[in-house]
Order: C-alpha cells, then structure tokens, then sequence
C-alpha cells in the first residue's frame, strides 16, 4: 500500500520523512509543510491520504456531522500558549485582567491555540472572550458561526494586525506567530506574560494540561477501504518519536541547535516525565476532554464532543 501524508518537520516526525521507519505493510510519503498550508490543502484538496490537523478545527467539523477524516490518537504538535499574547506598551495592560474590554487582534479565530488562550483567560483571570472586542485578520478555513455573544471586526481592508499593534490601534494581539513588529524589536510591544516559563509550568502543575494542538487524521476512504492501516500508522508515528527522544537523550553531542539541550532536556523530563509527547487516548482524555469542553464552551459547537467520537475504533484502547 502506497500512503501520501502531509505534515510538519518535527523531530518526533523525521524518521518518517526521511523513511528510517515505515509502518508496517505500507510505503509512506511524507511530505513536509507548515501548519496553514497543510490545513487548507486536507480540506480543499484530496492529495493526500493522511495528514496533521488542527484538533480543534477537528471537533468542530465533527460536532457538525463532517465525517471526511478519521482521527488517530497521534498528536505532533503541542505547546504551550501564553507566549503568544503581546500588548501595546501604552495601553495600560499590566495583567490579564486588563484584557476585558480591550480591542484584541486574531488572525484567525478558529485556531486550536485560540481556544487555549481564551480558556486560560477566562478561566484563570476572569476574561470570557465576550469581554474582549476581536479584530479579525483573515478568512478562516471552515465557516465560522460565531454565538451571538462575541464580538468580532474584520481589521480595515490592507491593514496588517502587527502594523496595528504597533501604532496603538488596537489593544494586543494574540497569534501563534510573533507579530512581525515584536519580531523587529519594537520598543512599542511587549509580551503580556514576561516570565511566560514559569506562568506556564504553573499552569501545568495546576492543570495537568500540557496543551495538544494537532493531530493526525486518516481519509475516511483511506480507513474504510482497510481498518487496519489506522493501527499500523500510529505504531509508526510512535517509533519515529521513540527514535527522536533517543537523540535528545543523549549528552556526548548536541542532536539539536540548542546550546543548553542537555538541561532542557533534564528539565522537561522532571516536569513532564519521559514521554512529553504521549500518544494515545488513555494518556490524553484528560487534555482532548478540556479542550472539546472550551470549544463547546465558547459557543463553536453545539453539542460537547466525546472523545470516543474523534478517533478510530480500533485505537480507543491505545
């Protein structure tokens, strides 16, 4: 069997991409790409098989009965998101809290860190995303039906939301992105959360939640025309992860470009154990609960979404 999977350049992914292992019985092309790329080509296109997926652009579509893609217990990418908040210096936002009421930029508002963002501001500071005016910076990849509750304004048509950030014309911005005037050295903005390492190990002790953002995601007509590649692809994905976590692991050279990789390394295994990036359901109910809970919770689906819906039979056990 012959697969073509889209996804990003990981570690964890590039002994898939290079072919130093292969799921069993199955010749697999990965093919490497950013994020917005790869999401928008799963959804327009049929090029390929199996691809990376926005989780929580996954549970809506499933809430709303879209059943193009299977989910796999795979999750490539997670992070955590209070980096990505940046203020005005002059708009007086000294703490969260100062958010309610404020104009904040997003340049999509659909996106799987969002959701994070939001829900740690409502519900570690107070500020529900209905407090806070959203300035809206480009097309989303599936209809966004908004609840009535929340606000959102497109930015003025040739307007970029870093260039608004910096002139004050807006109150923050939050993006998965630098803005590219934070990026510059911009005297006019800062992030939020200065210490946002030790705000986010916090958050994790606190909350157990060491935030998933995609996943990987099987062509229904790929599943159903053999169940059992669903099995053999995620066994896969966890060798090529294995293969990475033995890089990282070792202190006779640097397997990374990271100076201090050794104590980092040290450092997340004593926060996060030895497996940072758990595949599986078991290990990750608690997480893809929380977050099919604070989409449902920010008014995007209509219902709350099991976890037992997003993935494929045959892994639930995993």
């Amino acid at each position: 069997m012959q697969l073509r999977s889209h996804g990003i350049t990981y570690d964890r992914t590039l002994a898939l991409m290079t072919g130093a292992v292969q799921p069993e019985g199955v010749e697999l092309e990965y093919v490497p790409d950013w994020p917005i790329p790869i999401f928008r080509r799963m959804f327009a296109t049929d090029e390929f098989d199996a691809g990376e997926m926005s989780l929580g652009h996954f549970i809506i579509l499933r809430a709303r009965g879209d059943e193009r893609f299977v989910g796999l217990p795979v999750f490539p990418s997670r992070k955590f998101r209070h980096d990505a908040v940046f203020v005005h210096v002059d708009a007086g936002i000294e703490r969260p809290e100062d958010l309610r009421g404020r104009r904040v930029g997003i340049p999509d508002y659909l996106h799987t860190a969002n959701f994070w963002v939001r829900a740690f501001l409502q519900h570690d500071y107070g500020v529900p995303p209905e407090a806070i005016t959203w300035v809206h910076g480009r097309g989303e990849m599936i209809n966004l039906g908004l609840p009535p509750n929340v606000r959102i304004t497109d930015a003025p048509d040739g307007r970029d939301l870093s260039d608004m950030l910096e002139a004050g014309e807006i109150d923050a911005f939050v993006s998965p992105l630098k803005p590219a005037c934070f990026e510059a050295g911009s005297p006019r903005v800062r992030r939020l959360f200065a210490n946002f390492p030790e705000v986010e190990t916090d958050c994790y002790r606190r909350t157990g939640h060491f935030p998933i953002m995609h996943l990987v995601v099987l062509r229904r007509r790929v599943y159903e025309h053999d169940r059992t590649v669903a099995r053999r692809l995620y066994d896969a994905f966890e060798r090529a992860k294995q293969s990475a976590y033995a890089l990282l692991q070792t202190s006779a050279f640097l397997t990374s470009s990271l100076p201090f990789q050794v104590a980092h390394v040290e450092e997340a295994r004593a926060l996060l154990g030895d497996d940072a990036f758990p595949y599986g359901v078991a290990r990750n109910r608690h997480t893809l609960g929380a977050l099919a809970r604070y989409v449902y919770e920010q008014g995007m689906t209509p219902r709350e979404v099991s976890v037992e819906e997003l993935f494929a039979p045959e892994l639930l056990d995993t």
